[in-house]
């Protein structure tokens, strides 16, 4: 019995859970910021390619 209550008190389990939810959802918001970075990045560079174009023409 004594086994079993030190095994209910024991929060380590629940801490790395804890710390593992944490990371994940860092995670997603970086893929999430960094995707968005990109499609802008991608619109700047194609803009900036257009107007080479047009300069040329």
């Amino acid at each position: 019995m004594t086994n079993f209550k030190k095994l209910i008190r024991d929060e380590e389990g629940a801490t790395a859970i804890e710390y593992g939810l944490i990371a994940a959802l860092i995670a997603v918001a970086l893929i999430t910021a960094l995707g968005s970075l990109g499609n802008n990045l991608n619109n700047t560079f194609n803009a900036v390619g257009d107007e080479l174009s047009n300069a040329n023409s």
